[in-house]
């Protein structure tokens, strides 16, 4: 092992001296040479720079430079004004009401009269929101169904009072409603850039962002440069944002992304599949002496739970015959593997092996001692074997487990500790779009997903167990049903009490954690390699990637 290790990096420092040599010898690229530029790597590539289809992290990250909504979240989780220099919410809940801020212009371009860009209104955001129910260009229809466009708002929803002031109109209490603004769906964006570009404005963005665009070559590099007019300024009264320009490249491969991290190419890889992480960090998750002069390692609690989902609706007659149907065997699968082991071994200590219910570590509610998970026991395996009729394991039929390629290795470590306590599981490997389409058409008994927060609050996880969100058309996969639980969602929704949402949401948690309608794997982290060259570039739970405040040393 220490001579494969050895060779291993005399391999990768002689690829680094030859790749230095000739870029070195080579032409840099223009932009670089003139400006602070931020580059970084999207392996998935940008679909759309939409604000309407930012529902991927690939599209949310350069959206969120390119456009501003009336609020934005903080690294805290906290919302922070944006747009809107101050807001209030009316007594009943129903009434949201935002005083905008009167100096911020959208982008130059040649949708404008002299391709200046104007001063935004509260007309705009009427008709940005309005055109989020077109399901035809928005992802973000189902946020929407609190919004009231009965007879009692004159069938709109929302309304301009003037220049200054835009309201919103709920149909009911809703405590979760201000962290869904935050989203980049809500962004807002002139109707002459729609008439203009039609359905071409996917790749003609024009926002009010830190940064505008400049150009887009689909699968090789997006570039966007400083709005030399952005409103928001640092805590010294400067200009932001400090960098010249944004380059995004889009190179599948992790090891040619890697080097050009390297080689100075790149200031930032992002995501635990962006590099090897057995050759880049230690199994404690700490990054290799020889990479620590050349760029240094991110990490930041990320509000993402894994896990492997078990539909549990009775109702279905794939569940009627199988054993999954009883919670004893649900809860015997929970305490049969090792979750720390999988973690510290299979992931370099990456993310948090889930020893608490679905709401992952860093949500307010967050308390293990309080919600009380699961934990490798082969004695309280073999104690719910016997409970469910099935004595070490005999007369137990083998389980089906449906997964995607990537984490099979995870999985075949499940299935061996699962063998050794008398439970036998099959793995069934899917592409993701089946796996996706048979998940939500409740075709797999078994089925390994992870949910990532849309917006900071725990509402957003308990989503998941209301029973008015079964699948396909909600979020429900687990075909999960508890009156007491949704009554608990129900009232949740509606309390804006801190102290009084995070009991009932500890208490939801507990309540499927204890009927176990999902194995829970681990929380995940963000996981960032980058330059020492750049400074001051946040982290935050949400993964939101924030560059208006870097800077960058040359």
């Amino acid at each position: 092992m220490c001579d494969i290790w050895f060779m291993r990096q005399i391999t990768v420092i002689l690829l680094f001296c030859v790749s230095v040599f000739f870029i070195s010898c080579g032409n840099h690229d223009s932009l670089n040479e003139k400006r602070t530029v931020f580059n970084y790597n999207e392996m998935n590539g940008v679909t759309s720079l939409d604000p309407a289809a930012a529902n991927s992290f690939e599209n949310i990250w350069p959206v969120n430079q390119l456009f501003n909504g009336l609020v934005q979240m903080d690294d805290s989780l906290n919302v922070q004004p944006a747009i809107a220099r101050s807001y209030s919410i009316s007594n009943d809940g129903l009434v949201y009401s935002f005083l905008l801020r009167n100096d911020v212009y959208f982008h130059n371009n040649a949708c404008f009269d002299g391709a200046k860009g104007r001063k935004v209104t509260a007309r705009d955001f009427v008709y940005s929101f309005d055109r989020l129910f077109d399901s035809k260009v928005s992802s973000a229809t189902t946020l929407l169904e609190k919004i009231d466009r009965s007879e009692k708002t004159n069938y709109k929803g929302f309304e301009a009072t003037n220049d200054s002031v835009f309201r919103i109109y709920l149909k009911e209490p809703f405590s979760a409603f201000m962290n869904i603004l935050t989203m980049k769906y809500f962004s807002v964006l002139p109707f002459e850039a729609i008439d203009y570009y039609k359905q071409d404005f996917r790749r003609n963005p024009v926002g009010t962002g830190p940064f505008r665009f400049k150009d887009w070559e689909e699968g090789t590099k997006l570039i966007l440069l400083k709005n030399e007019n952005y409103f928001e300024r640092d805590a010294e009264n400067k200009a932001l944002p400090y960098l010249d320009a944004i380059t995004v490249s889009f190179i599948k491969d992790r090891e040619t992304a890697f080097m050009e991290l390297l080689n100075d190419r790149f200031d930032m890889l992002s995501g635990a599949d962006a590099f090897n992480t057995n050759e880049v960090l230690d199994k404690e998750g700490n990054l290799r002496d020889l990479y620590q002069k050349k760029f240094y390692l991110q990490k930041e609690t990320f509000l993402k739970t894994d896990y492997i989902g078990i539909l549990v609706d009775d109702n279905i007659e794939l569940v009627k015959n199988s054993p999954l149907r009883l919670k004893a065997i649900r809860q015997a699968i929970n305490y049969g593997f090792d979750r720390d082991k999988l973690v510290k071994y299979l992931r370099n200590n990456l993310g948090e092996a889930a020893h608490a219910g679905f709401i992952p570590k860093g949500m307010k509610s967050y308390n293990p001692k309080v919600v009380k998970g699961y934990y490798y026991s082969p004695d309280k395996v073999n104690a719910l074997l016997k409970e469910a009729g099935f004595p070490n394991g005999k007369g137990l039929p083998e389980l089906t487990l449906h997964i995607t390629d990537s984490y099979k290795e995870q999985v075949e470590f499940i299935q061996s500790q699962l063998a050794e306590n008398n439970i036998r599981v099959q793995i069934s490997i899917e592409k993701t779009s089946v796996l996706r389409q048979a998940v939500n058409n409740c075709d797999y008994l078994l089925f390994k997903k992870s949910w990532v927060a849309d917006y900071a609050d725990e509402e957003n996880f308990m989503s998941l167990f209301y029973s008015r969100n079964f699948s396909p058309q909600g979020v429900n996969y687990f075909h999960y049903r508890n009156p007491e639980f949704d009554k608990a969602f129900e009232k949740v929704q509606k309390e804006n009490d801190v102290a009084i949402k995070n009991k009932l949401y500890q208490k939801m948690d507990s309540m499927v954690t204890e009927d176990a309608p999902f194995i829970c794997l681990y929380y995940d982290q963000v996981v960032r390699l980058v330059s020492h060259r750049i400074k001051d570039i946040g982290t935050n739970p949400m993964n939101l990637l924030n560059l208006k405040t870097v800077r960058k040393v040359n």
